[in-house]
């Protein structure tokens, strides 16, 4: 794609740059030439409203709370939807744009999306990154008229899109058949790090509390992603297997931050498990540079068992040796690399976690795998054309669309 263009992305669910997918995304569409803006929540450290990063432009928003009910999202959603619309117009004034690039959850800024693509014939890209009825399955037990919502919202945004992209085949497989997309015009962009900046650094040998096996865990903590399951298993290592020499660290943060600290304090376990809270950067490396095993215990689900979780791919990468359970998309990109806990079973989990502590030639072969296997399969340059390519079937839909724009019929939710 030769052409020069200004590229606004907006992200809700993190702040920028510390969502790593939508950085790398950026950093990429940067390196090619283009001019990129991002429009995304404050966050931790990164408060500023406006800042300009490694050459990209930053807009923040506030968000004023975290939401965890059905009216709680719809407050937050709102109030993220205004603020993105009001500076996405401030956007277009200072810088302009061609494009944008609508990053989910949640799948409302096709609003946006939308709305400067018909009226100003911008392109309008929607970046797939969570399937929100499974979502709402998973967390809730239930479909109903919330699950309908989503599922209408989610058509509406591949209605709205020029081009797709989805994170693995089976979220290509939702946005042609659930959204009706045509497949030249869905790609898929893997979540993989770019392992020229993604290394090995000197270890944070503190986080193993002088234990000899540092378990590690780093992701978002919410009702879905099973952190509770992994101190469970904690516990059992310790309370049950009397094991004293395997340390647990949990990086990251998240809406059950708060309730997975009380669990630990209540199961006597805060000498054996340590929560970093939110790292980027050089200590992110660092802790997971001093990883021996990492944790993947997200639970399988109608929702987990269909998205690819950058854990995996980070793990692989920096051969450490990991368990999960048998999740399907995670299986299939981890291949023999990992072992598989059964029925989201804490239990289980745990024997797996002590298998791979006392056999260390096992540690070294599963590592070895992820680290071949990530090497030969996840590689971030094949990724790029890809994302590349999404920006160039999309310019390539606008460039055709001088005629009006023909919107298909809804059928009504049932």
């Amino acid at each position: 794609m030769s052409e020069q263009l200004k590229i606004l992305i907006i992200v809700e669910n993190l702040t920028m740059p510390l969502d790593r997918r939508v950085w790398q995304e950026a950093t990429t569409l940067r390196d090619e030439g283009h001019e990129v803006t991002v429009i995304c929540p404050r966050g931790g450290q990164y408060t500023k409203s406006y800042e300009c990063l490694d050459n990209i432009h930053v807009y923040r928003h506030p968000l004023p709370f975290e939401a965890e009910n059905a009216l709680g999202y719809a407050l937050e959603y709102s109030t993220a939807l205004f603020w993105e619309f009001t500076l996405a117009c401030k956007v277009l004034r200072r810088h302009g744009f061609d494009v944008i690039q609508a990053c989910n959850p949640p799948d409302t800024i096709f609003l946006i999306g939308g709305f400067f693509k018909y009226l100003f014939g911008k392109a309008f890209i929607f970046d797939h990154h969570d399937i929100n009825p499974e979502l709402f399955e998973a967390k809730f037990g239930k479909r109903g008229f919330f699950h309908r919502l989503l599922t209408w919202l989610e058509r509406l945004t591949f209605m709205t899109a020029d081009t797709s992209i989805a994170t693995n085949g089976t979220f290509k497989k939702i946005a042609i058949e659930r959204g009706g997309m045509d497949p030249e015009n869905v790609f898929i962009v893997r979540s993989v790090p770019d392992l020229r900046k993604f290394k090995r650094v000197e270890p944070a040998m503190e986080l193993k509390n002088g234990r000899k096996t540092l378990i590690g865990y780093v992701g978002i903590m919410g009702a879905q992603d099973g952190v509770d399951l992994l101190i469970e298993a904690m516990a059992d290592i310790v309370h049950r297997q009397k094991r004293d020499d395997i340390q647990c660290a949990i990086v990251g943060s998240g809406t059950e931050l708060v309730a997975l600290q009380d669990m630990t304090k209540n199961l006597n376990l805060e000498d054996y498990v340590t929560f970093t809270g939110f790292l980027s950067g050089t200590e992110l490396l660092a802790a997971f540079s001093a990883f021996d095993i990492g944790a993947i215990p997200d639970p399988k689900n109608t929702y987990n068992d269909k998205i690819s979780m950058n854990k995996v791919f980070e793990y692989m990468s920096l051969a450490i040796p990991f368990v999960q359970f048998d999740l399907g998309e995670g299986m299939a990109i981890a291949g023999d690399a990992a072992l598989v806990a059964r029925n989201n079973d804490p239990a289980d989990f745990a024997r797996q976690l002590i298998r791979l502590t006392d056999d260390e030639a096992l540690c070294r072969e599963l590592g070895k795998r992820g680290e071949i296997r990530a090497a030969d399969q996840l590689i971030w340059e094949n990724e790029r054309a890809c994302l590349l390519n999404a920006y160039a079937k999309a310019m390539q839909i606008r460039r055709r669309s001088d005629v009006p724009v023909r919107v298909k019929k809804l059928e009504p939710l049932t």
